[in-house]
């Protein structure tokens, strides 16, 4: 039941239309992404457009239809693995041509590869020789995976056109699990944002997650993970189950793009350490848990050697960075999102929001409060949606319309709940806030907190169908865009040849701007963050909050700490900026040693360090 890898990395999920049709333009290649199924509707008008392309007839799912949800996610998901099916028989097909298809599949591999070092061998062989290389290399040939995205929290209960609350299992992330269950492809479902128990336990109705009798399962989970603790958790919870997770996810807090699921300050080497330190252990424990559920439920086991790959994704920019966390920590592979916004080839980014990333500046990208889940979210100043925002609240008529409601989750003021970015939720919420602060002054920030909240649904979905050439519904045509901050460090509009061969260290494309090292910039990312809720709570700390900053403090402080205890082994790497680690470290300990927590009284009293 192992996969095939060809490729050291993978495309993560990006948006709801980033990455909403990346498999149909590098799957074929042997390179594994993800789509977002958040967006139902995006999907069906993805379906279309492909389906239109390709000739063949459109029937509309419509969305009054009984189980819809669910069946556009399905029917793309069908569609997708089909014209990918379609692209790998055509390209086995080939001629070894200098430049076609089959030359490019094996010239992507990384050097490492033993397909990569057959084709090499092949290209100086002969005659018989040369076509048993050819026959050998076209049977090596497989796609990437198409795996899928669901954050388990964006899972609003769906109501009946009378407004009554339909069963949980057409709730929005149950109706896109069975969207992806029903379908044809076999990978993995991608579950990010955290535990939701009523999602984990709906897996069990679909005999996919379970292994067949030679041990193999058609569909596999994958968990995105901040730490080894949340790991451990939900791997118990569903392995409890009989389900088994066939790969943890493991993203940084904050050197990534879209939400950032910030934790307590414990950064990214150490979490990587305690999974390298306890893989074995957890591993182990999952196997027993799982082996015993499948017993219970009279279901095939696993076999002695179920697949559990551990992959890291977050603020890696430099091949270097990406071969120590591999090699050191013992990785099945890496992640590589927010520089792939730069490649046409690769993900959706319409032209006038691709100009302005290869014209940003690092103060462009930043974290801001504009998401609806209350979750800090990684946004880009130039964007056409961050305009369009401003120009709204200019106009005297700030929020926005809110067709598709998928973050519908406040009933301050509504029974049924809606969005807090919706000009109606903003509209109630700012009278309530001039009611409540009298003072000019105080009534601004209050105003300014609550018309932060931008609309995701529409600016996330956007790109997709601009760069296709489709008019998006009700004229919204502003976009959204959450890279990371990394993004800061490449310019230009790059081809696929160059980023993964960035990736290889074949070549670089990053910018001319000193990039320090993932772990340096995670580490300012946290200073920063810190810094700024202190600022934001102001002296009006609780003693719960005063000791949720110290903890986040005493956590920098570890990882600091344990980032100096690497340093003999970085130090055999020029390539990963040791000098510059060391003193970037010193200025942050004393910065932090420096730094004024209050206590509840108000009075600004610095905490006491080491």
């Amino acid at each position: 039941m192992n996969e095939v890898h060809h490729h050291t990395f993978h495309i993560p999920v990006m948006g709801l239309g980033f990455s909403i049709d990346t498999p149909l333009k590098v799957a074929r290649l042997g390179i594994s992404s993800a789509i977002s199924i958040v967006d139902d509707q995006l999907l069906e008008e993805m379906r279309k457009f492909y389906l239109e392309t390709n000739g063949y007839p459109y029937s509309a799912i419509l969305s009054r239809s009984a189980d819809s949800r669910a069946r556009r996610i399905t029917a793309y998901l069908d569609l997708v693995q089909e014209l990918v099916d379609g692209q790998l028989t055509r390209l086995r097909q080939e001629a070894f041509a200098p430049d076609s298809a089959i030359a490019r599949y094996f010239e992507l591999l990384p050097g490492t590869s033993p397909l990569h070092k057959e084709y090499q061998a092949m290209r100086g062989a002969t005659g018989q020789e040369r076509e048993a290389y050819e026959a050998r290399l076209r049977s090596g040939i497989t796609a990437g995976a198409i795996d899928v995205n669901i954050m388990t929290k964006v899972d609003k209960t769906n109501h009946d056109r009378d407004g009554k609350p339909l069963p949980p299992e057409y709730s929005d992330a149950l109706a896109a699990l069975r969207g992806f269950a029903l379908s044809k492809l076999r990978s993995s479902v991608i579950l990010s944002a955290g535990l939701n128990p009523r999602l984990y336990g709906y897996f069990e109705v679909f005999d996919d997650f379970f292994p067949d009798a030679g041990g193999s399962l058609a569909k596999r989970i994958t968990l995105k993970v901040s730490d080894y603790r949340s790991a451990l958790i939900q791997g118990k919870f569903l392995a409890k189950k009989g389900l088994w997770v066939s790969e943890f996810r493991i993203e940084s807090g904050l050197n990534c793009g879209g939400h950032a699921f910030v934790n307590d300050g414990v950064l990214l080497g150490p979490i990587l350490e305690s999974f390298k330190a306890n893989r074995q252990v957890l591993y182990a424990e999952l196997k027993a848990l799982c082996d015993e559920a499948l017993l219970r439920k009279r279901r095939h086991g696993l076999g002695q050697a179920p697949m559990q790959r551990i992959t890291v994704q977050g603020g890696i920019g430099t091949a270097a960075e990406d071969r120590f966390l591999v090699d050191h920590y013992r990785l099945d592979g890496t992640g590589w999102g927010s520089p792939f916004l730069l490649v046409p080839e690769a993900t959706r980014v319409d032209a006038d929001t691709l100009r302005k990333l290869t014209e940003a500046r690092p103060a462009d990208f930043y974290l801001s409060n504009a998401s609806p889940l209350g979750v800090p979210f990684h946004n880009f100043r130039n964007s056409s949606s961050e305009a369009q925002r401003k120009s709204r609240i200019g106009r005297d008529r700030p929020g926005s319309p809110c067709h598709k409601k998928f973050l519908s989750f406040n009933s301050e003021f509504t029974e049924t709940p809606i969005c807090t970015a919706s000009r109606q939720y903003q509209h109630l919420k700012l009278q309530e806030a001039k009611a409540a602060f009298p003072d000019e002054e105080a009534y601004r920030e209050a105003a300014a907190a609550i018309q932060e909240k931008d609309c995701l649904c529409e600016g996330l979905a956007a790109p997709a169908l601009l760069a296709n050439g489709i008019a998006p519904k009700h004229n919204l045509q502003a976009v959204t865009i959450c890279p990371g901050p990394n993004l800061a460090y490449f310019s230009s509009v790059l081809s696929l040849e160059e980023m993964v061969g960035h990736i290889y260290g074949k070549l670089s494309v990053l910018n001319n701007l000193f990039r320090p090292n993932l772990f340096v910039n995670e580490l300012n990312l946290y200073v920063t963050y810190l810094k700024a809720e202190l600022d934001r709570q102001g002296l009006a700390l609780t003693e719960k909050q005063r000791g949720y900053f110290q903890a986040f403090r005493e956590n920098l402080l570890a990882g600091i700490a344990y980032y100096r205890s690497l340093l003999p082994t970085l130090e055999r790497r020029a390539e990963l900026q040791v000098e510059h680690m060391k003193s970037a470290f010193a200025t942050v300990e004393q910065a932090l040693h420096e730094l004024v927590i209050p206590v509840p009284d108000g009075s600004p009293i610095g905490l006491p360090v080491g």
